[in-house]
């Protein structure tokens, strides 16, 4: 665990514990926003992943992804057998393989952030200016912790 700048006040403590809380059961709520509920939430990610930083090995993938490469393995054959990846040669190690996103997974990712976006609309729709306005001042905040 990342070693505090600063030491926290009950205060603190508490806006954290809130924080944290809020953030969870907004993200679970999003999650629910999918397009193809067929794919699992680490599917979901991987392809998440690819559209963010481009192909990558399942070495690379594993260790962004936090999991251990027997399990992207599976996963990059799960998402190939569905027709959202394709397995192509390393252009520098003949022994390793490139994973890299379909047009068809393109579209599903595009369609979904559509999809959770027109939703997180419909519910910022519901706050006052005040309340709007707090919130886009904390999008880059959220932004940078969730990048830390």
């Amino acid at each position: 665990m990342p070693e505090l700048s600063r030491t926290l006040d009950p205060d603190d403590n508490a806006a954290v514990n809130s924080l944290r809380s809020a953030v969870m059961r907004l993200s679970r709520r999003l999650k629910h926003q999918r397009v193809d509920e067929s794919l699992s939430p680490a599917e979901m990610s991987v392809l998440g992943t690819l559209a963010r930083c481009g192909s990558a090995t399942p070495g690379e993938l594993a260790r962004k992804e936090h999991v251990q490469p027997p399990s992207m393995t599976r996963i990059v054959a799960l998402l190939e057998g569905k027709g959202l990846v394709v397995l192509e040669p390393h252009p520098e190690d003949r022994r390793q393989k490139v994973v890299r996103q379909t047009e068809q997974a393109e579209a599903m990712l595009e369609e979904s952030r559509r999809k959770r976006n027109a939703w997180l609309a419909e519910l910022a729709g519901q706050l006052d200016e005040d309340e709007w306005a707090t919130l886009r001042a904390a999008a880059p905040v959220l932004e940078k912790l969730a990048h830390l």
